[in-house]
């Protein structure tokens, strides 16, 4: 298992939400297809295929536990490539 399917199980199973670098989340969003767009600190994520835009800024090196929760609810409601019926 590679480091962005052990950051999505992470995420998916909602049990580290305050435990996930801002970088790797950054990472994740980027690695499923996302495109960024950066004012300030704030990182505004867009795909063409969703109507969502997800804004996101660091708290430290962290991202903040209620945008890691926008995050799943994100990957949960579209496909993106994940697989869904691997147990958690």
């Amino acid at each position: 298992m590679g480091k962005i399917d052990k950051l999505l199980w992470r995420i998916l199973s909602g049990r580290a939400d305050a435990d996930i670098s801002f970088q790797e989340l950054l990472g994740l969003l980027r690695h499923l297809g996302f495109e960024e767009r950066i004012r300030g600190d704030h990182h505004i994520f867009t795909r063409h295929d969703l109507m969502e835009i997800l804004n996101l800024q660091p708290v430290g090196h962290q991202a903040k536990p209620y945008q890691v929760k926008q995050v799943r609810n994100l990957l949960l409601k579209y496909p993106l490539g994940v697989i869904h019926d691997e147990p958690l």
